[in-house]
C-alpha cells in the first residue's frame, strides 16, 4: 500500500479504496457497537461492569509496569505467552467481587483515613522521613496515575483490606506441618563421592564414515540451519544524538555552578541540641552544661530520650537556619550561646565534624557536557522522527530514509531468531536492550512495521529477505557431528562404568578401592542442605543425595552426560526444631501469608460464583490483541 500510493495514479486509487472501507464501517460496522447490551464490556461482575477502556487502561499500565522493569517495552504476543492477559483479567474480576461485596457490607473509609493511610506510606517519604508531596507526585505519575485517580483507588483497596484481613484473621500453620517443614528444611547430609569423566571413559577411536553418516541421519534435526533473516533497522535516540553535539564549556561551566551545592558532598555534623521557651531558661541551663551536667541529663530531667536530644549526623540545611549557622560555626566539644530560632531558644553542641567534599568542574566536566548533549538532543530526536514518519509514509525504506535525513542504518545480512549470525556468533552490531531480532521474526518483507521505543528514542527496522529453515548435509556439519558423536560415545562408556562401579559398592565395596582401580580420587562434602550448593559439587547431585538413604548408593551424570558423579550417602542429621529461632518465626510467616492467600481465593471465588460472573471474550481479545 505504501508504494502504491508514492505516485498521484496510486494515490487516486487508494483514495477511493479507503473511501469504499469508510462508507462500509458506516452502514455495518458501527452498527455493532449499539447492537445488544454490554458490547463495550470485557466482563460483569454482579451489577459492575468492567468497560473495554477501564479494562484496557489496567492492562496496559500492568505491561507497562513490567516493561520499566524489565527495561524494555513488553509485546502484545510475549504478554499472552507469559499469561499476563489472564492474570490481569482474574485480578480485576477479583477486584471488583470485593467491591461489590464492599458496597453490600455498606464498608465505608472516610477522607481523613485516606490522607492518613497514604502519608503514612514509607513510598512517599523523602529524606527528611516524612510525607513528601513532589515526591508523592512523581512517584504516582510514574505509574500513570492521577491524584485523584490514586486516591480513588487506594479508597477501594482499602476497603478490600477490611474485607480480605478479615477472612484471614486468625489462622495459624498447625505444629506439625511447621515441625516437618522445619526438619526438611534444615536436614544435613555428607557424602563421599567419584568423578567419572572422559579420562575414565578409555580411548574413543574416529568413527567410521558409515557410522558417522548414520549417526547424522539418525539426529539430523539437531543440526538442521534455522531460519535467517536480513534486516536493516536505523537508530534515533537522544544518547546517540548527543554524541554528535558539541557543548562549550562556558554552556557546560553555567550548569556546573546552578547544580555545584548538589554534585559536591555537604559537610556534616553530629549535634546535640536542647531547645528553651525563653533565653533566660536556656542561658541558665547553658551555666549548667558548662558546670559539667550533660545533654542527657539534662534531657532527662526535661522528660527528653538520649534520641530527642542527640540530632546525629545531620547537614547545614537540614537545621533552623539560625541554628544551623550557629553549629556550623562551633569547633568540636564546644557549648553554643543561646541561639533564637523559629521554634524557640536553642543549645547546641558539636560531637563530630565529618568534612564535606567540594566538586570541581574538571572532575565532572564529561557527564555534564554528556547530559547537556543529550538534553538537547532530545528535541531533535522529536524533529528526526516526525521526518522519519513522512518519509516512511512516502514509501521510503528504512535504509532510504536514513540516508535521506543523513542517519546511519545497519544491515544484518543474516541473523536467527536466537541473534546469532550463521557462524553461531552473536551478532555484534544490535546495541544492547533492543529488540529488534523478535519484532522482525513476528514481520514479513515489505511490512511497513511501527517504530520500536528504545532509550527514550526510536527504532525502525525492515525485513529485506528471508531463508527458510533446511536440513544441512553431512560436509556442511561433520566437524560438529563428529564432536556430538563423540560425546554420545563417551557418555555411554560413563554411564556403563558408573553402573558397575555402584553395583560394587552397594556389594559393600569401599569407594575409595574403587576409585584407585579407575584413576580417580575420592572427594567429600559435608553439612549440607538441599538448597545449597557446596562447592565442586553440581546441584543435581545434592538433590540425589537426598533421595538416597543413609550408606546408600547413587549415581548422576552431569555436564550432558560426559560427566558422571558415583557417591554414598556417609551420614544424615536431622536437626532439632527450635520454634524461637528466627528460621523458624520466617517460616511460620511464610506459611501464614500462604494459608491467608489460599483462604482469599477461595473466598474470592465463591463470591464470584455467587454473585454472578460473565466475560466477554471478544473484547478480551481486542484489549489483548488476540484477535490479530
Amino acid at each position: 500500500m505504501r508504494k502504491a500510493s508514492s505516485n498521484w495514479v496510486g494515490k487516486t486509487i487508494m483514495a477511493i479504496v479507503m473511501g469504499v472501507l469508510i462508507i462500509s464501517f458506516g452502514i455495518w460496522g458501527i452498527a455493532d457497537i449499539f447492537r445488544g447490551f454490554g458490547q463495550s464490556t470485557v466482563a460483569k461482575v454482579g451489577g459492575t461492569e468492567i468497560s473495554l477502556n477501564e479494562f484496557r487502561q489496567i492492562y496496559t499500565d500492568r505491561l507497562q509496569q513490567i516493561g520499566r522493569q524489565f527495561g524494555r517495552p513488553l509485546t502484545p504476543d510475549q504478554a499472552r505467552a507469559f499469561g499476563l492477559d489472564r492474570q490481569v483479567l482474574q485480578q480485576t474480576i477479583a477486584e471488583a467481587a470485593l467491591d461489590e461485596e464492599a458496597r453490600r457490607l455498606g464498608l465505608g473509609q472516610s477522607d481523613a483515613q485516606i490522607r492518613q493511610f497514604i502519608m503514612n506510606d514509607p513510598n512517599f517519604k523523602g529524606v527528611s522521613g516524612s510525607f513528601d508531596a513532589n515526591r508523592f507526585q512523581a512517584v504516582i505519575r510514574n505509574f500513570g496515575y492521577t491524584e485523584q485517580r490514586y486516591v480513588a483507588e487506594q479508597r477501594k483497596v482499602s476497603l478490600r483490606r477490611q474485607i480480605t484481613g478479615t477472612i484471614g484473621a486468625g489462622l495459624e500453620p498447625p505444629k506439625t506441618m511447621l515441625d516437618a517443614l522445619t526438619r526438611f528444611q534444615n536436614e544435613q547430609r555428607a557424602i563421599e563421592f567419584v568423578r567419572l569423566d572422559a579420562a575414565q571413559a578409555g580411548t574413543i577411536e574416529a568413527p567410521s564414515p558409515e557410522a558417522l553418516a548414520a549417526y547424522f541421519e539418525d539426529h539430523k534435526v539437531q543440526f538442521r540451519a534455522p531460519e535467517y533473516r536480513k534486516i536493516s533497522f536505523v537508530v534515533i535516540s537522544p544518547e546517540d544524538i548527543g554524541k554528535w553535539t558539541e557543548v562549550s564549556d562556558e554552556d557546560a561551566k553555567k550548569l556546573f555552578e546552578q547544580r555545584k551545592d548538589r554534585l559536591g558532598t555537604p559537610e556534616k555534623r553530629q549535634i546535640q541540641q536542647l531547645v528553651f521557651p525563653n533565653a533566660a531558661e536556656a542561658q541558665t541551663a547553658r551555666e549548667r552544661l558548662v558546670g559539667g551536667t550533660s545533654f542527657e541529663d539534662l534531657g532527662k530531667e526535661r522528660g527528653l530520650s538520649a534520641a530527642d536530644v542527640d540530632l546525629g549526623l545531620v547537614t547545614k540545611s537540614s537545621l533552623d537556619a539560625a541554628v544551623g549557622d550557629a553549629a556550623f560555626a562551633l569547633p568540636v566539644g564546644e557549648i553554643s550561646q543561646p541561639i533564637q530560632g523559629a521554634l524557640g531558644t536553642s543549645i547546641v553542641k558539636v560531637d563530630k565534624i565529618e568534612p564535606g567534599k567540594e566538586v570541581t568542574y574538571a572532575s565532572v566536566a564529561g557527564d555534564i557536557k554528556r547530559e547537556v548533549a543529550t538534553e538537547r538532543a532530545r528535541v531533535k530526536v522529536a524533529d528526526l522522527r516526525d521526518k522519519m514518519e513522512d518519509e516512511r509514509g512516502g514509501g521510503a525504506s528504512v535504509i532510504d530514509a536514513a540516508q535521506k535525513l543523513g542517519l546511519t542504518a545497519v544491515t544484518i545480512d543474516a541473523v536467527d531468531r536466537s541473534g546469532r549470525a550463521p557462524n553461531g556468533q552473536p551478532v555484534a552490531n544490535i546495541p544492547q536492550g533492543l529488540d529488534v531480532v523478535s519484532q522482525a521474526f513476528n514481520s514479513d518483507v515489505g511490512v511497513d512495521n511501527d517504530a520500536i521505543s528504545f532509550k527514550g528514542g526510536y527504532v525502525w527496522y525492515d525485513v529485506l529477505a528471508i531463508t527458510p529453515s533446511r536440513d544441512r548435509n553431512l560436509d556442511e556439519v561433520r566437524d560438529q557431528v563428529e564432536a556430538r558423536w563423540r560425546q554420545d560415545q563417551i557418555a555411554a562408556k560413563l554411564k556403563a562404568k558408573a553402573a558397575e562401579m555402584a553395583q560394587k559398592l552397594e556389594a559393600v565395596g569401599k569407594i575409595a578401592d574403587e576409585a584407585a582401580a579407575i584413576g580417580a580420587k575420592v572427594e567429600t562434602a559435608t553439612g549440607f542442605k538441599r538448597d545449597d550448593t557446596p562447592a565442586s559439587v553440581p546441584a543435581a547431585v545434592v538433590a540425589a543425595a537426598f533421595r538416597t538413604a543413609k550408606d546408600g548408593v547413587g549415581q548422576t551424570p552431569v555436564t550432558g552426560g560426559t560427566e558422571v558423579i558415583v557417591f554414598r550417602v556417609t551420614d544424615i542429621v536431622d536437626p532439632a526444631v527450635d520454634a524461637a529461632s528466627e528460621a523458624v518465626k520466617k517460616l511460620k510467616d511464610s506459611l501464614d501469608r500462604a494459608q491467608t492467600e489460599e483462604q482469599v481465593s477461595s473466598y474470592v471465588n465463591k463470591l464470584e460464583t455467587d454473585i454472578g460472573t460473565t466475560i466477554n471474550q471478544a473484547a478480551f481479545a481486542q484489549v489483548t490483541g488476540a484477535n490479530q
